[in-house]
């Protein structure tokens, strides 16, 4: 008795015939969750590759200052108090696009308009206060966290300076105060609101460069 063992029967036109049976090879397991594990190790290196921009995080308060030592060093009424986090990657042009960002952000209402998210900072003769802030850029690893990524200090000491330069040359002078590059510092803030922004310079890809940004 002929056996049809790894065939299968089909019918053609009345006729029967028979083909060979098509076994379906699965990988191994272990195969699978190698190849899962390398497409995580993947994703995590792009996810860390993406993080390359400077940081703000924004605060629309009502008054603001910094202490080191317990002395005042710097004050300010209503405004914006900013906390400015660098990158070990950070250039000229991440520096302008978080300035410029900043000072156009329409996070104040106008009065005569009605309209809530009207006007900047500048067309409220406002204050500016910023605050240089490398833990924005803490990674944790376990529960301890890491600052690898933040710009180093000696270099961020002068990129920050020249930061807070840039908001002064396109505001008032007077207007910009900041803390101290490197000390301990105690900021209190009454945040009004409360509003609070985040802003990276990763965004900058999206607008065009050196743009005056309508009020």
């Amino acid at each position: 008795m002929s056996s049809n063992l790894g065939f299968i029967p089909f019918q053609y036109q009345g006729l029967y015939f028979h083909k060979p049976l098509q076994l379906h090879k699965f990988p191994p397991i272990h195969s699978a969750i190698d190849r899962h594990k390398r497409r995580n190790r993947v994703g995590l290196g792009r996810r860390k590759l993406l993080i390359k921009s400077m940081k703000a995080v924004i605060q629309r308060v009502a008054s603001a200052s910094v202490e080191v030592e317990g002395c005042t060093v710097s004050a300010i009424g209503p405004g914006l108090l900013v906390l400015v986090g660098l990158h070990e990657s950070d250039v000229e042009s991440d520096a302008e696009y978080i300035c410029r960002k900043v000072l156009n952000m329409r996070l104040y209402p106008n009065e005569k308009s009605g309209k809530t998210w009207d006007q900047n900072v500048m067309q409220r003769n406002y204050e500016v206060l910023l605050v240089s802030q490398f833990t924005l850029y803490g990674v944790l690893k376990g529960n301890k966290p890491d600052f690898h990524v933040a710009m180093p200090p000696e270099k961020a000491k002068l990129f920050y300076a020249s930061l807070v330069e840039k908001f002064r040359k396109a505001y008032n002078m007077d207007a910009v105060k900041d803390g101290v590059f490197g000390a301990m510092m105690k900021v209190n803030l009454v945040n009004d609101g409360p509003v609070t922004m985040q802003l990276d310079s990763a965004q900058s890809s999206r607008n065009t460069s050196g743009a005056v940004e309508a009020p």
